[in-house]
C-alpha cells in the first residue's frame, strides 16, 4: 500500500499551490501551515533545494471527529500535501493516504474518518490539470 496519491502537472510551481489550495477548498480544507523547504534549507544549510512547499490542510469537522475518536491523533495533523518541481520541468502534488498513516494507530473508530479523508484527498489530486 502506498502512504500517498500523487499526480504531476505540466504548470509553473507558483500556478500548482494555487489549483491545489482552491481544489483543497472545494473538499472543506484549509491550510494551516505552509512550509517552504527550498527557502528554509537555504537559510538553516545555506543550500540550493527545488521549489518543495508542504501544506498542512485540515477539514475541521473530520479532524474534531478524529480527536474525539483518540485524543494522540494530533500527532498525525494536519493531512500534508506536497508541491515540488521535478527535473523534467512537471509540479508533483502528492497528498498522505490516511488509511495508510492511521494503520498505526489501531483504533477501528478511526477507519470510516480516514477512508473519507482519503476520498476527499483522492479527489482534489484527481481534480487536478
Amino acid at each position: 500500500m502506498s502512504y500517498y496519491v500523487a499526480k504531476r502537472l505540466n504548470t509553473s510551481f507558483n500556478e500548482a499551490i494555487e489549483k491545489v489550495t482552491a481544489a483543497l477548498q472545494e473538499e472543506g480544507f484549509g491550510i494551516l501551515t505552509e512550509i517552504d523547504v527550498k527557502e528554509t534549507l537555504k537559510k538553516k544549510l545555506d543550500v540550493d533545494f527545488r521549489p518543495y512547499k508542504i501544506l498542512g490542510a485540515c477539514n475541521p469537522p473530520f479532524a474534531y471527529k478524529a480527536l474525539q475518536a483518540e485524543d494522540k491523533i494530533g500527532t498525525m495533523l494536519p493531512c500534508n500535501v506536497i508541491v515540488q518541481q521535478l527535473e523534467d520541468g512537471t509540479v508533483e502534488v502528492a497528498a498522505i493516504d490516511p488509511i495508510a498513516s492511521m494503520q498505526a494507530v489501531q483504533n477501528p473508530r478511526l477507519e470510516e474518518i480516514a477512508q473519507e479523508v482519503r476520498r476527499r484527498l483522492s479527489k482534489v489530486v484527481e481534480s487536478l490539470n
